[in-house]
């Protein structure tokens, strides 16, 4: 039995109805590396599941079945061949997978390549105009604007304005710099250049829309629980408000942007850590999900 329905099927369920559940469910905001994670298990698991649908398809089943290639011939392509060619069966079974697999290679490697000479000539202006602050270990930029963020990857820095060294208290400071740390620490940049490269070569399934924009938001959940070890609650969402409307260059993680207002809430609210239960059994479906698309192809038992 031919295993293309199924998994067209399974591809359907995880590119278009899983985002909306996930996107209902309360509990990724108070685990956010969590839901980062599920996100990405999803984009692995969709681009595993169109890949093995473009091979379902490309090879014959069954005696009356041959895939795509058999839809093709019917269509009134490869006219005057009693069956399709089986050797173009063989070429888009191996090829259409291939395809879709150096797409995405090809996409993260321009995006990490794209992000570093973006981050590599703003960092050179900033070691040209600005200061190197030991004590903050930071580059402090003459802007009249409370800012911060950070250019990750070999030579990480971290950036901020003299307006925020003035406006902001030494716990507000402290709490914004451990923001920043938790993104070079955590290589975030990375993260998000993977959600970037699953988009554009998905860039009409809602997963890959979704994916998206929760892993930026998610990130910066992640760098502000990190954060939030060593300092107030008060402190930070303080700081953050200062430099809500600070602008981020490219390639660059800020403390501030056009998420502040959720984060604010978040950390202003009841803090509610999610039961152990829901964060295994979640943690465990996350492992699996992205080997779901090859029991579908290969049930077990069948031959």
């Amino acid at each position: 039995m031919n295993a293309a329905p199924a998994l067209a099927g399974y591809t359907a369920v995880v590119g278009f109805a899983a985002p909306r559940l996930l996107l209902r469910a309360a509990w990724p905001h108070r685990a956010p590396a969590l839901a980062a994670a599920v996100w990405h298990a999803l984009a692995v698991s969709f681009s595993i599941a169109a890949a093995l649908t473009a091979y379902s398809l490309a090879v014959p089943a069954e005696h009356l079945h041959a895939g795509l290639v058999g839809l093709l011939h019917t269509c009134g392509l490869n006219v005057g061949t009693g069956q399709p060619d089986p050797d173009t069966a063989d070429r888009l079974a191996v090829g259409v997978p291939a395809a879709i697999g150096i797409a995405l290679v090809a996409s993260f490697a321009f995006h990490v390549v794209r992000a570093r000479r973006a981050r590599t000539q703003h960092r050179e202006a900033v070691d040209l105009v600005g200061r190197h602050s030991a004590h903050l270990c930071a580059t402090v930029l003459p802007y009249d604007t409370p800012a911060a963020y950070c250019l990750p990857g070999r030579r990480p820095r971290i950036v901020i304005s003299d307006a925020a060294v003035r406006r902001l208290t030494p716990e507000q400071l402290g709490s914004v710099l451990e923001h920043e740390q938790a993104h070079i620490a955590g290589r975030h940049h990375l993260v998000l250049a993977a959600a970037e490269t699953f988009h554009s070569v998905f860039r009409w399934v809602p997963l890959a829309r979704h994916a998206r924009e929760q892993t930026a938001l998610l990130l910066e959940m992640i760098a502000d629980d990190r954060a939030l070890r060593s300092h107030s609650h008060e402190a930070l969402a303080t700081a953050m408000y200062e430099m809500a409307a600070a602008r981020t260059p490219k390639g660059a993680l800020a403390a501030g942007g056009q998420s502040v207002l959720i984060r604010l809430n978040r950390v202003l609210g009841p803090r509610k850590a999610p039961h152990p239960a829901l964060w295994g059994s979640v943690a465990a479906a996350a492992a699996a999900v992205p080997l779901l698309p090859l029991l579908v192809a290969c049930p077990p038992g069948l031959g």
